[in-house]
């Protein structure tokens, strides 16, 4: 198989060369590389998910037209209790269908370490255990969550097989741990437990088989919901709303304002972040959601946002932009 200068596949089947291709794959994700490798249900396209401009490089290198809530991949379901909140039904669910094709989306915690970016700037976070032997292994020698959307360019059909990923992403990404095709070969069904008990997706595991567990009928999330606070991937893109107003291209801030600022920032005596002084993308795509949260958590009444280029990253950040300077109902 023949791959462009900047891609490489990896052995991650069985036997020693196996061990030391996980190992390699580990060691990208802490230095914030992109790795794509096999689960249960599809290829998903890994970073670290408590590392922004690793996730940032993400969107980039998918080409999405905006910031979705990301799944955080975890070994275990102690670990998923160290980044959210279990009640009862997240604890029988688990106990039932983990590892597998079954994500939850729960309140995160406090201390939940995962990046801002990844939860599109929510206080819920998407969690799943897989069970491929691939994931799990590389999972292990990382330790830490990973998020792993579809390896695949946003928009295209999600990939079963390491060519599928080499088709949409070769010379995008860092590394593909190749174990073969995947077995349930669509995304994991996904169950929101921030309130009433709620299916977000379908996908491989059944409804039948979730409700059976829970002892009840799961609903849907009414066309508002989806519209107004989506909280999963393949739903439409969810946003962090500030309570503050914000004002957008401004060229200085005004008296009383806040300023988040991009590349070089004018003289300025009040509340002031700025994405990125270099004016750089990823940078500023990784600060989004935490700056625009620390402005409005220190008391701003308006934050005054300057012009962001549209290119690239820019079309994601701008877009998030626009929703957070969206008039409130």
């Amino acid at each position: 198989m023949t791959v462009e200068p900047g891609t490489r596949v990896l052995k991650a089947s069985t036997g020693p060369d196996a061990t030391e291709a996980i190992a390699t794959a580990a060691a990208c994700l802490k230095a914030g590389g992109l790795v794509a490798f096999p689960t249960e249900t599809v290829y998903g396209l890994g970073a670290d998910a408590c590392h922004g401009e690793a996730i940032a490089r993400l969107y980039a290198a998918k080409g999405r037209p905006a910031f979705n809530p990301l799944i955080a991949h975890v070994g275990d379901v102690a670990a998923a209790r160290r980044l959210a909140e279990f009640d009862a039904a997240a604890e029988k669910l688990a106990a039932a269908f983990w590892p597998g094709p079954l994500t939850l989306v729960l309140p995160k915690r406090l201390d939940c370490p995962v990046a801002a970016l990844a939860l599109a700037g929510l206080d819920s976070i998407a969690i799943r255990v897989p069970s491929h032997r691939t994931a799990r292994a590389l999972l292990d020698a990382f330790g830490g969550p990973v998020v792993a959307p579809s390896a695949n360019r946003s928009g295209h059909v999600s990939p079963t097989t390491p060519a599928h990923v080499l088709a949409d992403l070769r010379g995008r990404i860092d590394l593909i741990l190749d174990d073969g095709p995947c077995a349930v070969g669509v995304e994991s069904t996904i169950v929101a437990l921030v309130g009433a008990p709620t299916l977000l997706r379908p996908g491989g595991l059944p409804r039948e088989d979730i409700e059976r567990v829970l002892g009840y009928a799961l609903l849907n999330p009414a066309p508002s919901e989806v519209e107004d606070a989506p909280l999963a991937p393949g739903m439409l893109a969810s946003h962090y709303a500030p309570t503050a107003r914000v004002r957008l291209d401004a060229t200085a801030p005004r008296e009383g304002e806040a300023l988040l600022a991009f590349g070089d920032a004018p003289a300025f005596d009040g509340m002031v972040l700025n994405l990125s002084p270099r004016g750089d993308l990823i940078e500023a795509a990784a600060n989004l959601f935490s700056h625009l949260r620390a402005l409005d958590a220190a008391g701003a009444t308006t934050i005054a946002v300057m012009p962001v280029p549209h290119d690239g990253l820019g079309e994601a950040i701008n877009d998030r932009l626009a929703r957070a300077a969206a008039p409130k109902p």
